[in-house]
């Protein structure tokens, strides 16, 4: 017998082509003091276009201003809220209940922001239970250490604080109706920054564009340096000496805190020299660190109409007043991002190849992977890179 008879030989098999397309659900913001929301008509329409499947919840973006018309448009698919959260990729902003993720399905993908509230051990052991992988979308970082969703989030922050701090200088109700800049011949108004991050620097330039006079307050000197050198000599900066800072306390008209690498405390007795009025705001993650004795209050709760017994409160949560920008902002981004993930043939992938949506993932596959949420909730993170050697 010829032995090339007895060569097996290639024959063909038929193939399946993979028609499924990853399902991107998009929930309604289920908390009064979240009005921001992922994804304009236009960046769905992107995604449309890249393979995807959007899902979106009935009136979803009345927040943001856009009509369920104008996401159809755009190619999304009008839902109930449980088909939202039974998408492969689940996008979702304000903190998520443990109701919300019994409506998820196993194995699927959060996204949201970095989140470790009071409910956080009873979240994640629903997350874990239902093996769903958690990205927090502010924790991610590109190739050159850049934070995308934190940084883009933190200019909003910024420059929505002047604008909101002006406004409300000018109310003859809250405020004193005074304009931050002033005129020829009147004084401009002082603001007082606490930290020199992409949010304080935003903040700087809005308010020295409208005419204030700058103070900022840092123990980051190289920090320091690169934001008066980005802002110019208009910006007054300053270590974070106390007396130095009591003084600008003092005679500011508005008062920011932004992220430091060492948490800023004002306590009660400075507090009590500030002028009545002055307008506070704080956009730190963690609140009542930097003002621990004012009542805080969520833009979204509104503005009072009437000063209380010193005009002194704080503000939080100012990216909210301008989420229509937050969303396009956001957008941008998430368009960036789902392209990468295109190109790495999935998000798992992805997780696999970049380090830095490794270090921005919570919950991988059934395990808690990120320390500081651990610890928030009093469980046991393990190393990702373990649970990726291993797959």
């Amino acid at each position: 017998m010829n032995s090339s008879m007895m060569t097996p030989q290639p024959q063909p098999v038929e193939v399946m082509e993979k028609n499924k397309k990853p399902v991107i659900g998009l929930p309604a913001s289920g908390a009064a003091n979240e009005r921001r929301f992922p994804l304009t008509p236009e960046a769905v329409a992107i995604l449309v276009d890249h393979g995807y499947k959007v899902r979106i919840e009935e009136n979803a973006g009345a927040s943001i201003r856009y009509t369920d018309t104008q996401y159809i448009k755009a190619g999304a698919e009008i839902t109930r809220r449980k088909d939202a959260f039974e998408g492969d990729i689940v996008i979702y902003i304000p903190e998520i209940t443990p109701a919300e993720v019994k409506m998820m399905k196993r194995g699927a993908i959060l996204m949201s922001l970095f989140h470790a509230g009071d409910n956080c051990r009873e979240i994640l052991n629903e997350l874990l239970c239902r093996n769903i992988i958690y990205l927090a979308i502010d924790l991610i970082s590109d190739s050159r250490g850049n934070t995308p969703f934190a940084d883009i989030l933190a200019e909003t922050d910024g420059r929505a604080i002047i604008a909101l701090g002006a406004s409300m200088l000018m109310d003859a109700d809250f405020g004193k109706g005074i304009l931050l800049g002033g005129v020829s011949g009147i004084v401009p108004c002082e603001v007082t920054i606490i930290g020199s991050g992409i949010a304080a620097c935003a903040a700087a330039s809005s308010a020295i564009g409208l005419g204030a006079t700058v103070r900022m307050f840092d123990n980051d000197i190289y920090r320091l340096r690169n934001a008066r050198q980005t802002i110019g000599a208009a910006l007054i900066t300053s270590a974070l000496h106390p007396r130095v800072l009591l003084n600008a306390l003092r005679t500011a008209d508005i008062v920011v805190a932004t992220p430091t690498d060492h948490p800023c405390a004002i306590n009660a007795g400075d507090i009590d020299i500030m002028k009545p009025g002055v307008v506070i705001m704080d956009i730190n993650s963690e609140k009542f660190h930097t003002f621990p004795s004012l009542p805080h209050i969520e833009i979204t709760s509104g503005i009072p109409r009437k000063q209380n017994h010193t005009g002194r409160v704080c503000f939080t949560s100012v990216g909210n007043a301008v989420p229509r920008t937050a969303a396009m902002a956001l957008s941008n981004t998430f368009v960036t991002m789902f392209d990468e993930m295109r190109q790495c043939d999935g998000i798992i992938n992805c997780v696999k190849m970049r380090r830095g949506i490794q270090n921005a993932t919570v919950t991988f596959f059934g395990k808690l992977v990120n320390h500081t949420a651990a610890k928030k909730a009093g469980m046991r993170a393990i190393d990702i890179h373990i649970l990726l050697n291993c797959s």
